[in-house]
């Protein structure tokens, strides 16, 4: 029989409670903790958890409905959708963060001033005209 390379040792800091009130930690020859290089290290390390992988797949990255956004800002609405191109800009930068949750929060709410704005914009396109054709009879 081979004998194990790990063992139980009091670590300062980053310890487990064991069940009888002392602290150990189970780790093995020649893996001893450092601390983390840099932030994205510990960002790194929580991603290959168990609960993580058990979740579902990855959809792809979140909408950012940019282009709804643009064309929404030729409509006479501007208050409503320069908001909705700021809110879908900030949702393309939360998906580049990796903040998948945040980008599809304000991508579903770029996606509504957006909707909103060109509905609006459309039905005031339509009196605009209408009443301008209504106002003058030779037209």
């Amino acid at each position: 029989l081979r004998g194990s390379k790990s063992f139980t040792a009091a670590l300062p800091g980053e310890t487990e409670r064991n069940g009888h009130g002392l602290g150990y930690k189970s780790v093995s020859v020649g893996h001893l903790e450092a601390p983390p290089l840099s932030p994205s290290r510990l960002s790194l390390g929580r991603a290959s958890s168990t609960a993580t992988s058990t979740a579902a797949p990855e959809q792809g990255r979140p909408r950012d409905y940019l282009v709804l956004a643009i064309f929404s800002c030729f409509c006479p609405v501007w208050p409503i959708n320069i908001v909705g191109l700021v809110f879908s800009i900030m949702s393309r930068n939360s998906g580049q963060q990796g903040d998948t949750d945040g980008a599809r929060r304000l991508g579903r709410m770029a996606r509504l001033l957006s909707i909103v704005s060109i509905v609006l914009g459309t039905i005031i396109i339509v009196l605009y005209i209408s009443l301008s054709v209504r106002g003058n009879p030779s037209f």
